[in-house]
């Protein structure tokens, strides 16, 4: 049985559909990359595993139990939902007014009652684990965007999600501050961590993705192993893309 399974997710804005049918699964500790020109329906898919857009159909489980089914109310949703996933904005969102061990141990303070102290044990491991345990008085204003980017992951991280969700983490940086995020999120893959990473880094979806998803027109296009879709691709669309990666920045 897979890790993660997405059933017939759907989402609408109004009369246009901007997901229609998306159903795939991941296994435990495996990284699944979604590719694609923009507005094609990538960033809504990880807001709505994340519940910042309510999925209008389909079902999700984790780990063999439903989380989200939109055919059965349930008022713990979206609590199981924001449990269950976390996500690395492409904008970093870090709180200015907090220092970075303030911006990764916030949520496990207020939300999940970890006491002060151990809030910033753990806070310290996860910076250090990024390599921003010396940042940690710092503020976010201070930091280059990379270490900006590293910070929000150790914010994500401190929650112990159970699939963590990027959404574009290296769009705003350059080459080197790139390389910096992709280090670290090559580090969660070889600790066994469960992700879903939305990239226009091609040379990354294909050499540390698991499997890579190319979404076209808010449905799935292709799916497969990164070797059979980079060198095989099926369909005009993904052979078209990938001579043009900018295009899916």
């Amino acid at each position: 049985m897979a890790y993660l399974e997405i059933e017939g997710l759907e989402k609408r804005f109004g009369r246009t559909a901007v997901l229609h049918d998306v159903s795939l699964s991941l296994e435990r500790g495996r990284i699944l990359t979604l590719i694609g020109p923009s507005g094609e329906g990538k960033t809504t898919f990880l807001r709505c595993l994340n519940f910042l857009d309510k999925p209008d159909k389909g079902v999700i489980r984790l780990d063999g139990r439903v989380i989200f089914d939109a055919s059965v109310p349930n008022p713990k949703a979206q609590t199981d939902v924001h449990r269950a996933f976390g996500f690395v904005f492409q904008a970093f969102h870090l709180f200015p007014q907090y220092t970075v061990l303030q911006n990764v141990t916030l949520a496990p303070r207020i939300v999940k009652h970890v006491p002060d102290e151990e809030a910033k044990r753990q806070g310290m491991v996860l910076l250090e684990k990024v390599g921003l345990a010396a940042w940690a008085d710092r503020y976010p204003n201070t930091l280059s965007g990379g270490q900006q980017q590293r910070a929000a992951i150790a914010r994500a991280l401190a929650m112990e999600p159970e699939v963590l969700c990027f959404d574009e983490p290296t769009s705003a940086l350059d080459p080197e501050l790139t390389q910096e995020v992709l280090k670290v999120i090559r580090l969660l893959k070889d600790e066994g961590r469960t992700m879903i990473v939305i990239t226009h880094e091609m040379a990354f979806a294909q050499n540390a993705s698991d499997t890579v998803v190319f979404l076209k027109n808010g449905t799935i296009g292709e799916i497969g192993a990164p070797d059979e879709l980079f060198e095989h691709p099926k369909t005009e669309a993904l052979r078209r893309f990938l001579l043009q990666p900018e295009e899916g920045a």
